[in-house]
């Protein structure tokens, strides 16, 4: 048997990102592994070691025995410390072990992928525990390596695959958020309808609508009327959503937004959907 046909491209557009991941940080100084990046209290070395201990907790490594420092100040939540132990075991590590430990957790889950023969409705177990479906797995997998391919990108000033298949799977996974944030997070009324105007590398046009009982649907048909539009370049909508920006903190030129005015404050308030 082979990779089923409906797993194939999140296989490679995970490979593409994770191995663009691995040339954009191969030819790093040590002090360029220190720079910061907009995931908070993040290095680009913590950014890496977060995709190698996730690869090599599916890969089935047992987890590492580590106690994180009392200090860390962004840790308020299991889920923080069980995601922050594999970064901070990884914070004293040498440029050439970054590298090293990289290119080898590629090398394993590729091979772990291509002999993939399980279909995508299979359980499997979740990072972190419980259980999930396959195809669901790879998409989280693919959306968060490609994330975090973005956030090294920004860090290191050198922009590129905003519009690559990992990117549309990735826009693809983040916009199933928007029914909930605009119909339940924000208190959209029924019968109403937001849309989102995204150009940019990746252009595309959704509108969030919200069905007589208040429940919130998206789909790609032109809304007329809509309570309120947000007109956002690519990058910016994905950092909002990612929670690495600001609603505030974004200049006129990158978000506009019209309607009703406490909708649109509502929305921004809740739009960072993931971290």
């Amino acid at each position: 048997m082979t990779v089923h046909s409906k797993l194939q491209p999140y296989i490679d557009a995970w490979t593409h990102s994770i191995e663009s991941i691995n040339d954009l940080v191969a030819p790093l100084t040590e002090g360029e592994w220190n720079r910061r990046t907009e995931c908070p209290y993040w290095s680009v070395r913590d950014v890496v070691s977060h995709v190698i201990g996730f690869e090599c907790e599916l890969l089935g490594d047992p987890r590492p025995i580590h106690s994180l420092p009392s200090d860390l100040r962004h840790i308020t939540s299991e889920a923080a410390r069980y995601t922050e132990v594999p970064v901070d075991i990884r914070r004293h590590h040498t440029a050439p072990e970054m590298t090293s430990e990289l290119e080898y957790t590629i090398i394993r889950r590729s091979r772990q992928l291509r002999n993939e023969t399980r279909q995508p409705d299979a359980e499997v177990r979740a990072i972190g525990g419980g259980e999930v479906l396959l195809e669901e797995q790879l998409w989280a997998r693919v959306f968060d390596v490609w994330v975090h391919e973005q956030d090294l990108r920004r860090a290191l000033g050198k922009p590129a695959n905003l519009a690559s298949p990992a990117a549309v799977l990735s826009r693809d996974y983040a916009l199933r958020a928007l029914p909930k944030l605009v119909a339940h997070d924000a208190g959209a009324k029924p019968g109403s309808a937001v849309v989102f105007d995204v150009h940019g590398p990746l252009e595309f046009m959704r509108t969030v609508r919200v069905s007589p009982e208040g429940r919130g649907s998206i789909d790609s048909a032109v809304s007329l009327g809509p309570a309120a539009t947000f007109v956002v370049d690519w990058e910016t909508f994905v950092r909002l959503l990612c929670g690495r920006v600001r609603p505030a903190s974004v200049s006129a030129d990158r978000l506009k937004a019209e309607g009703d005015a406490e909708l649109v404050e509502a929305i921004l308030a809740h739009i960072a959907v993931t971290d």
